[in-house]
């Protein structure tokens, strides 16, 4: 269902379940083991979340919803799933190290909760993607309403989602819904680009700066009490007082 490699400092995990990679219970178990085995490692900066199908993810697995939505009982399994999505892509945003959604072909629904869980996102021009359950009666409950709304903006996200709105990777990145977007032709190539540059970069300075973002978004944290702190501890770092003293030296 998914498939992992490491090399280069960047953990790519390749989303394989034909023939839309449908999210459902097996799905979930086999993403949490892949992050299982990436927990025990150390040798990755950045995971590249991408997709061997014409599509990044379809969301969730028409045929559960089918089994489900006919019995209370059903109905319940089914609100049981969406939870165990929530738990997972929290886990997601939650890593250590930061992570890049490649977008290669439609996300919808879950497909795109997925993706509004890691740190970036980069989408083809082409595809479309949003989340478009209110369509059906329902709402976006695995993460959606809350990681689109912190992402954009209130007035936006109402757009989308109670407009049940796609959009196309362009007018994706226009609207902050995605950093980055470029033609299918050349996505691949400028995916792999910018997880290289990203898995290049100190982990342990990434790992602070994201930590002052988060704390800008926090009204319980003093975002500028966490950067006195955060910058203090880098600097007791050998790594970062090495990288100063080069960066200095080159100035002369």
């Amino acid at each position: 269902m998914q498939h992992l490699a490491v090399a280069d400092r960047i953990a790519t995990l390749t989303l394989d379940r034909p023939p839309a990679n449908a999210i459902n219970g097996a799905w979930v178990a086999a993403f949490h083991a892949r992050l299982d085995e990436l927990a025990a490692r150390d040798d990755w900066n950045l995971l590249h979340v991408r997709s061997a199908l014409r599509l990044f993810s379809a969301g969730a697995d028409l045929k559960d919803m089918r089994e489900q939505y006919g019995t209370p009982t059903g109905r319940a399994a089914f609100q049981v799933g969406v939870r165990a999505m929530q738990v997972l892509f929290q886990r997601l945003e939650d890593l250590p190290r930061p992570t890049l959604a490649e977008i290669g072909g439609h996300a919808m629904g879950g497909g795109f909760e997925l993706a509004l869980a890691c740190t970036f996102r980069i989408a083809a021009h082409e595809i479309q993607l949003g989340l478009p359950e209110v369509r059906l009666g329902l709402l976006p409950g695995a993460g959606g309403t809350q990681r689109l709304t912190r992402l954009v903006g209130r007035a936006l996200s109402e757009r989308l989602i109670l407009g049940a709105e796609t959009v196309d990777g362009a007018t994706a990145e226009r609207l902050g819904l995605v950093q980055w977007s470029a033609p299918a032709a050349e996505l691949a190539e400028r995916a792999q680009a910018i997880a290289r540059r990203l898995a290049d970069l100190p982990p342990h300075a990434v790992a602070e700066a994201r930590a002052c973002i988060a704390a800008a978004l926090d009204p319980a944290v003093d975002g500028y009490a966490r950067e006195v702190q955060g910058g203090a501890a880098l600097l007791e770092t050998t790594e970062t007082r090495a990288l100063v003293a080069r960066f200095l030296d080159r100035k002369g």
